[in-house]
Parts: structure tokens; C-alpha cells; sequence
């Protein structure tokens, strides 16, 4: 029979992300959705035949529900998780965690008085871009690295709640917690400070339309992470820097373009997209083009799989996503009181 899994939430993240990718992973069954449009509930049903709920609270109460995603707008995952875990659900919050270290406190030990599962959808530690990277540094090509700028940005209205400050909207909480979360990964040392500014401009809302955020570590790396909704000319998605070497690469993921047109699996990128190394091997500089590993999202579904059914170790604590929501707080503050905050 499998896991029986509970989608709350049915907007983008539900839709394209969650049901696709749990309908493809074995050992999952797509058996609820909850929304509270109409609309939303029967276009769930007729596509996957699943059962409806127009709340969490009806959802809980379902003694065939096993495992709780909660895939609804930012501001409300605390809450939900909470919910869903004292009912003893085990629960897959999608980024970002939630808005506060305090909060992510309060989950995390919700997840422990009940004895049920807890990890964040940071389906982004499965992008072929990060995934080459991280390849490419544990090949040691670049040397020491002391400068790592990622970047996701471009020019367009914010829409929907991502475009609300009461519902925890904006980029830096969207693809911001994708990132933060990416350098405490390549940083492999603990956050020192961060400085942050952010511009507020252009579309008229309450949210910020872009950020700049310096991340110091402790091991002397400097990490600047950039979003936003302003930037026609934006920056390579990656640009690396170390003593021997360095990367730039253009592009995004090409999965979540293949999950819009209802493709899941393996999708190779646009050579056209592949990443440049510049380094020196046996005394000759050199420059090639490193082919991208694909990405697989998949992998994050199977792994709960696997940690709930056989005890594998669970790819994304959320005491790790903690980390990354205290640098975030902190960066937020820093952009409130203009300047630099130690973490």
C-alpha cells in the first residue's frame, strides 16, 4: 500500500511540485489533497482520484493519513506542522521552514514530543547545478575558495501572496531560503556574520523587490547571495573563486520547467547552459566546459521513503534548516538596522 501522503495546499507547490513528484516516488500514495477552493479540490480529485478535505483539521482526523505536506503560503507553516504533528502525522513542511528560529524551535520539538517525522522540502540541494559544484570542489579544481556569489534574479511583478509581507512573501523568503540554505552546505563551517541590504522599489509592495546578503564564515569563506524581482541584467547563477581556479555558470535547474509540463525524471540541461572552470592542472592553465549533473528531486521523496521504512539517515534535519533560518533572521535585521549582524 505505501505511505499514504496528504497534501495541504493546492497552489503552485502542490500542483506542479509535491503531488507530481510523490505520485512518481515508490512507496508513496498520493491519497489527500486539502484546499479551501472548491475549484482546487475537484481538479485534485479528478486528476489523481484522490480524497478532499476543505481543511487541515478535517485531513487529521483521517486515520489513513500518514504523512502531512504542507505546501501553503509562508507565513502559515508553523502552525499547520504543529497541527499535523500533534495529530501524530509525520509532516514535509516546503521551504521556507517558517519565519523565525522561535518557530522552528516550537516544530522541532513538536516532531520529538510526538515521535513523528520532520524535514523541509530544500528540493534545490538536488539541482545538477549545485550537485556539480559541490563535485567540482570535492575535486579540489578551484584550491582553497574564498568567494562564492549565487544569484537568482530577474524582472517581474510579484504575484499572489509571495507579494504579501503578512504571509511571509517576497524573495528573500522564497529563493533566498533555497540559497542561505545551499552556502551553509558549501561553506562546510558556521556563519560569523551576515550584512544585508534591501531595496524596496519599483511595483509598489510591501515586501522587498531585492536583496543583497554578504555571508562571512568562520573559515574566511564570503558568500554573497543575491534575489530579486528588479534586475533586468542579472548576474550568472554562480560565480566561484578559489586560489587555484574558478566557475561560472549560467542557468537554472531545468526541472521545474519539465514538472510544468508534467515531466518528472531525469532532465538533462541545455549544454548551452554548462558551467566554465578555469584552473591549472600539472602547471598548464587550462579552461573546460563542465558538463551538468542532472538534478534529481525525486531524491527527496525517496529518501523519506527510505527513512521511514528502512531507518535511512534523513537528508534534510530540520535542525540543519534551523541554521539557515537564523541566518535569515539575521539577515533580515540587518537590512532593518543597516548593519552588519553577528550570527
Amino acid at each position: 500500500m505505501g505511505i499514504n501522503v496528504g497534501i495541504v495546499g493546492y497552489g503552485y507547490a502542490g500542483r506542479v511540485f509535491h503531488s507530481q513528484l510523490i505520485k512518481a516516488t515508490e512507496g508513496l500514495n498520493l491519497y489527500a489533497v486539502s484546499s479551501r477552493d472548491p475549484g482546487r479540490r475537484e481538479e485534485a480529485r479528478s486528476r489523481y482520484g484522490v480524497v478532499t478535505y476543505e481543511t487541515l483539521d478535517q485531513m487529521v482526523e483521517d486515520k489513513n493519513v500518514d504523512l502531512v505536506v504542507i505546501a501553503t503560503p509562508h507565513s502559515t507553516h508553523k502552525e499547520l506542522a504543529v497541527l499535523a504533528m500533534n495529530a501524530g502525522k509525520h509532516v514535509v513542511v516546503d521551504k521556507i521552514m517558517c519565519l523565525s528560529v522561535s518557530e522552528a524551535d516550537e516544530m522541532i520539538e513538536a516532531s520529538r514530543r510526538n515521535g513523528v517525522l520532520l524535514t523541509v522540502f530544500q528540493n534545490r540541494r538536488w539541482d545538477g547545478d549545485f550537485l556539480t559544484l559541490r563535485r567540482i570542489l570535492e575535486e579540489g579544481l578551484l584550491g582553497d575558495v574564498f568567494l562564492v556569489e549565487s544569484s537568482v534574479a530577474g524582472y517581474r511583478r510579484p504575484g499572489g501572496w509571495r507579494g504579501k509581507r503578512e504571509f511571509g512573501g517576497g524573495p528573500f523568503y522564497d529563493w533566498g531560503a533555497h540559497l542561505v540554505d545551499q552556502a551553509l552546505i558549501i561553506a562546510g563551517s558556521e556563519p560569523e556574520y551576515v550584512f544585508c541590504d534591501m531595496q524596496y522599489r519599483v511595483w509598489g509592495t510591501d515586501v522587498e523587490n531585492y536583496a543583497l546578503c554578504s555571508i562571512k564564515f568562520k573559515n574566511d569563506l564570503l558568500y554573497q547571495i543575491e534575489v530579486g524581482n528588479i534586475v533586468k541584467a542579472p548576474k550568472p547563477r554562480w560565480r566561484v573563486l578559489g586560489e587555484k581556479g574558478s566557475f561560472v555558470k549560467d542557468g537554472l535547474d531545468p526541472q521545474e520547467d519539465g514538472l510544468r509540463r508534467g515531466e518528472v525524471g531525469v532532465i538533462r540541461e541545455d549544454p548551452r547552459f554548462w558551467g566554465k572552470v578555469r584552473t591549472e592542472i600539472g602547471g598548464i592553465q587550462v579552461e573546460m566546459t563542465v558538463e551538468t549533473i542532472p538534478g534529481t528531486w525525486t531524491a527527496f521523496y525517496q529518501n523519506v521513503v527510505n527513512h521511514l521504512t528502512k531507518g535511512e539517515e534523513l537528508a534534510v534535519k530540520p535542525e540543519e534548516v534551523r541554521k539557515a533560518i537564523a541566518v535569515i533572521e539575521a539577515a533580515v535585521r540587518s537590512a532593518k538596522e543597516r548593519k552588519g549582524v553577528m550570527i
